[in-house]
């Protein structure tokens, strides 16, 4: 396995859109898939035209698996990373973000999670994220839970 992280391309949202309209994974993740205008929209306008957003495609092998975004919004650097549902419980997302957070050296880094989410949960701990708290979201059906990256 050769896992590699670089900044998205255009080329790469269609993959970024197929793994975000999974059922399966927008339960686990308790975020609702955009529809095809709104996903490509929101990468164009709010994303890869933001030169602040770390946007980064998670590569391995030469396949896109996923995707890493940092980003600023009230004056807090908010984290959510997104892996193929087939890409599952295979050590990527967990080495993808180790990898990615040697290379951007801002902290404290947040990241929110379904708390039903224990990959995820997992991935972040393996990380030296701690958690925080339960968090409301608007447009999560339920609590998440809050994780910090102070180190």
């Amino acid at each position: 396995m050769h896992l590699q992280l670089r900044d998205v391309k255009s080329e790469d949202l269609e993959h970024l859109f197929q793994f975000q309209c999974e059922p399966e994974a927008n339960e686990m993740a308790d975020f609702p898939a955009r529809d095809r205008n709104a996903f490509f929209e929101h990468w164009y306008q709010n994303i890869l035209s933001n030169p602040a957003i770390a946007a980064q495609a998670i590569i391995v092998d030469d396949v896109v698996i996923g995707s890493i975004v940092l980003w600023q919004s009230e004056n807090q650097w908010l984290l959510g990373y997104w892996v193929g549902r087939e890409y599952w419980g295979k050590g990527y997302a967990t080495n993808a973000l180790r990898l990615f957070l040697s290379a951007h050296s801002t902290r404290p880094i947040f990241a929110e999670v379904a708390q039903h989410n224990v990959g995820s949960i997992a991935v972040l701990n393996k990380n030296g994220f701690t958690p925080m708290g339960v968090v409301e979201e608007a447009d999560c059906d339920k609590p998440l839970l809050a994780f910090v990256l102070k180190n």
